[in-house]
């Protein structure tokens, strides 16, 4: 989320740096913003004002290609390290909007008897400690703890735990 207000206010700022005489847009009047218009900069790069308005808010599933952001690297007139840093602001935005990894797929019918037919306690967690599957034994050395849950918030946050290991009695 905080990729998103950077990508914002860098492409914001960039553009009210910018004067419209700068890129050879004639004016008349007042204008109400500093700098170019997001109208303009979408102009001069080459690319819808709705897209450029998207991208400029840090919208989620917005993958611009890289001819697009050297395009509006060009419009904004950035130097080399900006331009850089816009490539890097906007692939890290789009990474934080994706699921960091897959879901475990449900378990199958042989892997859930093979479970319920271990003699220790076991419990299925996939890699954010989200219990998938727990056996009898399971449930009976970690009461309160169900399928569905996250395992290092129960055991942290989950005050009626009662467990003697965890409290050190």
């Amino acid at each position: 989320m905080a990729k998103n207000g950077e990508l914002r206010e860098f492409l914001r700022t960039r553009r009210a740096r910018l004067r419209p005489e700068d890129v050879g847009i004639q004016t008349s009047g007042r204008r109400r913003v500093p700098g170019l218009r997001r109208e303009e900069v979408a102009m001069l790069a080459g690319v819808s004002l709705d897209y450029y308005t998207r991208l400029e808010q840090g919208r989620r599933n917005l993958q611009p290609s890289d001819q697009v952001l050297d395009a509006i690297a060009r419009a904004l007139r950035l130097a080399e390290a900006e331009r850089r840093y816009l490539h890097n602001l906007v692939r890290s935005t789009v990474a934080s909007s994706e699921p960091a990894e897959p879901r475990l797929p449900p378990l199958d019918a042989s892997t859930r008897l093979m479970l319920g037919n271990l003699g220790v306690p076991a419990i299925v967690v996939d890699v954010r400690g989200d219990v998938h599957a727990m056996n009898r034994l399971g449930r009976a050395l970690l009461p309160g703890l169900e399928p569905g849950a996250n395992h290092a918030r129960w055991l942290f946050l989950e005050p009626r735990r009662g467990t003697c290991w965890s409290t050190g009695r």
